[in-house]
């Protein structure tokens, strides 16, 4: 374990490169920190970190930065994120109050936390497999066509046109809509299949073809692959941090565009807590000179989905982890409003 004045050392080292951009010598260390010990000291503790490789030096300069098991120990460490300010607060609640529906809060959000960051933004949608039911309507568009609509607690609104084998008047249209809420309205997804599995049995039999089929296609809309859906922003941001990444930002890009591992960066929903991966701990080979700060979000206690960030390992850790931490909370009191 490093010694409190070691680990010291390294958070004045980690601050001052992330906030200068260049490595840091124990001569600046001491003039800028209030160390409480001689230049000569803070030299051993920058060796012995070195040594332990928390720190390195770059080419031939005399300075050192941070590794990516320095900041790893850097975020461990931290005492706190950093607040954000009143007027940031009431900025992000007032731009998220604006949003219309679902595609609205989560487009606002990517846009919100790029430019909160000035990092990569990503929003996942919520999933459907973590969401319950508020409402199904049905609609008679024609004497044989349905419109299903399906509405989660989360705002998300799916929507599915059936065919039915016999026209549908519409009384038994409501009689069904009323008997299928009646079973599903406030249960989870998952459980709904085995919830409506003997509804058709309840109507009479000439009407039990064009209850199936509605059933058919409202559990065909639960098990869609659609759910997993994202959107990213901000891709511009990382033109500034050019330096920072080795040779090209190239397969940095590449894999951003790949959602898939978007998604596995995220991290499972159910793991709602802040998650920060920096460097080498990405398992995508493009993704090794970023790091990625991610936390979950929903309407409840529970999270539905993932949103976070992409930048360089020379991040403002407790600013960024403050400002996706705030975002969740104000996206997740949207959606239990919603």
């Amino acid at each position: 374990m490093l010694s409190e004045r070691r680990l010291e050392v390294l958070r004045a080292i980690v601050q001052d490169y992330v906030g200068t951009e260049e490595p840091v010598g124990s001569k600046a260390l001491t003039e800028r920190h209030r160390l409480g010990v001689s230049p000569a000291t803070v030299r051993n503790d920058m060796a012995a970190l070195e040594d332990e490789g928390f720190i390195a030096q770059p080419h031939t300069s005399a300075g050192r930065i941070p590794t990516d098991k320095g900041y790893r120990l850097f975020v461990d460490k931290l005492a706190g994120v950093k607040p954000l300010s009143t007027p940031e607060r009431r900025a992000i609640q007032n731009f998220l109050d604006g949003a219309v529906d679902l595609d609205d809060v989560v487009a606002r959000t990517v846009r919100l936390l790029a430019q909160l960051t000035r990092q990569v933004a990503v929003v996942q949608y919520p999933s459907l497999s973590r969401s319950t039911v508020r409402h199904v309507e049905l609609l008679a568009l024609a004497p044989a066509r349905v419109m299903l609509v399906l509405i989660t607690d989360t705002g998300r609104v799916e929507q599915r046109m059936i065919d039915c084998p016999a026209p549908v008047g519409e009384n038994a249209l409501a009689d069904l809509r009323a008997r299928l809420n009646s079973r599903v309205v406030g249960r989870r997804f998952t459980d709904v299949p085995q919830l409506v599995q003997d509804l058709p049995d309840s109507f009479e039999q000439d009407e039990r073809g064009t209850v199936s089929t509605v059933l058919a296609t409202l559990l065909e809309t639960l098990v869609e692959e659609t759910e997993e859906r994202l959107m990213i922003g901000g891709t511009a941001n990382l033109t500034r941090f050019g330096h920072d990444f080795p040779l090209t930002i190239r397969p940095v890009l590449e894999a951003l565009e790949e959602q898939v591992v978007l998604l596995k960066l995220l991290g499972e929903a159910k793991d709602s807590g802040m998650t920060v991966r920096i460097g080498h701990e990405n398992a995508h080979e493009g993704l090794n000179s970023t790091s990625v700060v991610a936390v979950g979000y929903g309407s409840g206690d529970e999270a539905v989905a993932k949103l976070g960030v992409v930048g360089p390992t020379r991040m403002d850790y407790p600013g960024t982890m403050g400002a996706v931490r705030a975002v969740a909370r104000y996206v997740g009191q949207i959606l239990a409003e919603s």
